[in-house]
């Protein structure tokens, strides 16, 4: 047939759809924008998405509607510094050396271990992955906590082109304005959270012509508790059980500052590539020393932040990536925060040294990942009654091994999520194949251990230790 006698209408069609194809085409060959959402001790069951009932979530319902769930996310450290170093670098805590928070608690004299020292910033060495994103043409931001680190040692020294309230510190001295941190200046009665959603606002808008990597890493809702009285008077209004009603209030307050981000990125011409990810540093608090009531509840996960129990490590996880993950699905598969940097660099197309996270990327498009054991490694007395302990999860079972008397507690999590029945007894065999993986992997990675106080006073070594979690029942250690 010749092109005389091709209908012109079809032929103008065919254009047109080339074009569109085309520009489909161009639009998935360009980067993705990367926008991490990184709560400050929230829980597990603290939002609705994950079974909260009494505190108003809706900006998080909805991306959970259009986002994939994981049920068993983990944070790599019962505490904060450690577990942002391991989304930044992609390793574990325990190879970093920053296995507590910084500074980390004073020492108990009297204690029966005396911790090991640890690393008191993020390595400069260390590829982060502000800096790993860079050869690509990445520009990065850190918006708010950093707590990795002091002077040369901040955001702009690890990659970052842009950092807005990051410090040393874990925690503001207040919410409220008047408060200064490096590039923010609060006015009077200013709210912290909000302007730091208006301030990673403000970075997306100014580099929709280039792919950025955002590292939203909220304040909230660590303490001092503190949220708009608007807020405050609704949850005081409320039964919200043995959670304080403030807790709940700056938990809003922070949906509605997510909301913030996730209109400008949905109205903006680079929606359909950009990947958000929602994700807290470690559970929530449960007791916190010198404080008579607890903070929040994590039922039905046990204890919470600064425990190797579920309550301390296991995380609420969204993830939305265009063209990849499937709206309103969930993921049981066991994963880690040391699993962003492979993520993310491997869809960026960046090559990288040695990490000990997996690319999630088979996970979210419905496929599977080999199963490999998780570790943890947190050889400190922590602020909310935690003891000096290590952990290894492989399938169902997790295995938390004591480093005060050695002791075991092994439970299957599939029927007992809020691990209340110690097998470590009646599942020797599991236990003891637990056990020598744990110790096998803390050797290669050159974990620092606690040693024995001469100075050890059973009397007092456990009089600050609000919260304890004891064991149920005690089982002796193995050989």
């Amino acid at each position: 047939m010749s092109l005389a006698n091709v209908n012109r209408r079809d032929l103008l069609k065919s254009f047109a759809g080339s074009a569109l194809i085309s520009q489909v085409e161009a639009r998935r060959s360009r980067p993705l924008n990367f926008v991490f959402v990184l709560i400050d001790d929230l829980g597990w069951h603290d939002t609705g998405p994950y079974g909260n009932t009494f505190v108003d979530t809706p900006n998080l319902d909805r991306f959970a509607r259009e986002s994939v769930s994981f049920t068993d996310a983990y944070a790599a450290c019962p505490v904060c510094s450690p577990t942002r170093a391991s989304i930044l670098t992609g390793k574990y805590p325990a190879r970093l050396q920053l296995t507590d928070w910084i500074p980390g608690r004073r020492a108990w004299p009297t204690a029966r271990l005396r911790t090991p020292a640890f690393k008191q910033a993020l390595p400069l060495e260390e590829i982060t992955l502000a800096e790993a994103l860079k050869p690509k043409s990445y520009t990065s931001a850190a918006i708010g906590k950093w707590h990795l680190g002091g002077n040369g040692l901040g955001p702009l020294e690890q990659g970052f082109d842009r950092n807005v309230g990051g410090t040393a510190a874990g925690s503001p001295p207040t919410y409220f304005g008047p408060l200064e941190l490096p590039n923010l200046q609060l006015r009077a009665g200013e709210f912290l959270t909000k302007r730091l959603a208006e301030e990673s606002i403000r970075f997306m808008d100014e580099n929709v012509a280039r792919p950025f990597f955002l590292y939203h890493a909220s304040f909230s809702v660590h303490i001092p508790l503190q949220a708009p009285p608007d807020l405050l008077a609704k949850y005081k209004a409320r039964s919200t059980g043995d959670v304080d009603p403030t807790y709940c209030a700056m938990i809003e307050s922070t949906d509605q500052s997510i909301g913030a981000l996730l209109k400008t990125i949905d109205a903006s011409a680079s929606a359909d590539r950009t990947v958000v990810v929602f994700f807290s540093d470690n559970g929530g608090v449960r007791f916190q020393e010198k404080r008579r009531n607890p903070i929040t509840n994590n039922a039905p996960l046990r204890a919470g932040k600064g425990h190797l129990f579920e309550g301390g490590i296991r995380e609420p996880l969204l993830i939305r990536w265009p063209g990849l993950t499937r709206a309103g699905t969930s993921i049981d598969t066991p994963v880690s925060s040391i699993d962003f940097f492979p993520t993310f660099t491997g869809a960026a197309g960046v090559e990288h040294g040695p990490v000990d996270g997996l690319d999630l990327r088979p996970l979210l498009r419905g496929q599977t990942i080999p199963e490999r054991p998780l570790f943890w490694h947190y050889p400190h007395y922590s602020d909310q009654g935690g003891r000096p302990s290590g952990a290894v999860r492989l399938g169902d079972w997790k295995l938390i091994e004591f480093f005060e008397d050695g002791h075991l507690e092994l439970f299957n999590l599939r029927s007992d999520t809020g691990e209340q029945r110690n097998l470590a007894l009646r599942e020797k065999g599991r236990a003891t194949q637990l056990l020598t993986l744990l110790r096998d992997w803390r050797s290669s990675v050159r974990a620092a251990m606690p040693t024995a106080n001469p100075e050890f006073n059973p009397a007092t070594a456990s009089e600050n230790l609000t919260g304890y979690e004891p064991p149920t029942p005690p089982v002796p250690a193995l050989p």
